[in-house]
């Protein structure tokens, strides 16, 4: 057998489960047929290429399930239709998820839009807008210089400087929201200037201009009063949150999407899409082949990339059996299938990986969902698992939201498409699960 350090480290860092792949990559596997025929392509693309007014859309599924992959792909479909693309991930350097509202969004649109547009459109209305507010704002941008005294580039980044304040010093957070708030209004009407400009100088071939902002679906709930900081963001604030210039999509929490306000936002925004999980078992609990299979091509593929001369199932892993279990205990849920595959490579240090590394990442991977759930929440979990249903409650979305529930969806024998509900597999064996399972019957 191999026993090669270097291969082991290739093949670890072959399953990052924190890096969407681009657009093309050959590790991308198509699994739309075993999501319900999920296809971001034709569901949010094609809407955007046939109407003739700017669209803003909706996209959710649970944390991890392949959204951002699935973003990147759309980004190069809509690249090769005419469209020029501004894509960002928002907690990456403007908002912190654990607490977000809707100026944080508008600073982190105006801060990326300046950054990918200003070779194309004149940034003078954005930042005679900031020299306007600079004497209430320089403190909190942590400069003492005058704004005026600024090189264009250095006037740039004093905006950069207050995203980024927004996101790393907390205390700065509030007051920045405050100074800014009320001046949204005027801070869009100049940001559409601005898109107004871009959009006649953009790139040859290029006619219109869409913006992706992804992994707002990360934003925690915040709940202040009768008002959560998702209603504040996505429908309080939602004529300010579509009215860029542009055709605009924005993630959104998947918890918010079984509330009582989905008709508001499907009113406002269109009937929001997800990304279900990808269906390894039948409804009535069988393996369900065609989707076990894909899954195992997600793992074949970045294999393939590495040690493309070995077989998986005998000498990636010692036996059909530990692939298949390893699969099966992802739920269809892509990162945590890839978080199992690297942390079982990870306790390996001779290849194949075996049936005891990978029990043990199943273990360790069980523990942590074992402390996601709160005690009042066992019998919920027993009763899914049992009905394959939920209820639309709070108590049902935050277990929506931390992936103790997955989603699946398939086209019944009449052509109709099913949504139904279940645990994930890794609480299945967790003992606090079984008794409430016992306690239903």
């Amino acid at each position: 057998m191999v026993n090669s350090t270097d291969l082991l480290a290739n093949l670890y860092n072959a399953f990052n489960p924190f890096e969407p792949l681009p657009a093309g990559d050959p590790k991308y596997v198509d699994c739309q047929d075993v999501r319900g025929d999920a296809d971001i392509l034709q569901e949010l693309g094609n809407r955007m290429q046939l109407a003739n007014t700017n669209t803003c859309q909706l996209y959710s599924g649970h944390l991890g399930a392949g959204k951002s992959t699935e973003l990147l792909r759309l980004k190069k479909y809509l690249e090769n239709r005419q469209f020029y693309v501004v894509y960002f991930e928002a907690d990456e350097k403007d908002i912190d998820s654990q607490d977000a509202q809707y100026t944080d969004i508008l600073l982190a649109c105006t801060r990326r839009l300046l950054k990918d547009l200003q070779e194309m459109a004149s940034p003078d209305p954005i930042l005679n807008w900031l020299k306007n507010r600079w004497e209430d704002l320089k403190d909190l941008a942590q400069t003492p210089i005058e704004f005026e005294s600024m090189a264009v580039e250095a006037q740039l980044a004093q905006f950069a400087k207050l995203t980024a304040n927004l996101r790393a010093v907390p205390e700065l957070r509030q007051q920045i929201r405050q100074k800014i708030d009320p001046y949204t209004v005027t801070l869009i009407q100049v940001l559409n200037e601005f898109l107004a400009d871009a959009k006649k100088k953009l790139p040859n071939g290029k006619t219109q201009l869409a913006v992706i902002v992804d992994n707002l679906d990360r934003m925690v709930l915040v709940k202040e009063g009768d008002r959560t900081n998702y209603e504040e963001v996505f429908l309080d604030r939602s004529e300010q949150l579509q009215a860029l210039d542009c055709h605009l999509i924005y993630t959104v929490p998947i918890s918010m999407l079984y509330s009582r306000r989905i008709t508001d936002l499907r009113d406002i925004y269109g009937d929001p899409q997800i990304l279900p999980m990808i269906m390894v078992k039948t409804r009535k609990g069988e393996v369900y082949q065609l989707g076990l299979k894909k899954v195992k091509e997600v793992i074949n593929k970045r294999v393939r990339q590495i040690a493309p001369e070995l077989s998986l199932e005998k000498e990636i892993f010692d036996s059909p059996q530990t692939l298949e279990r390893l699969c099966l205990m992802s739920g269809g849920h892509v990162r945590n299938l890839l978080l199992l595959t690297q942390y079982a490579i990870g306790r390996t240090e001779k290849l194949p990986v075996s049936e005891k590394a990978v029990r043990r990442a199943i273990t360790q991977a069980r523990d942590t969902y074992r402390r996601a759930v709160e005690n009042h929440q066992w019998c919920l979990l027993a009763e899914v698992s049992s009905s394959k249903r939920i209820i639309h409650d709070d108590l049902y979305r935050s277990l929506m939201y931390n992936r103790c529930l997955l989603e699946y969806r398939y086209f019944d024998d009449e052509g109709e498409m099913q949504t139904w509900y279940d645990i994930h597999p890794l609480i299945q064996g967790i003992p606090e699960f079984k008794e409430a399972v016992a306690k239903l019957s």
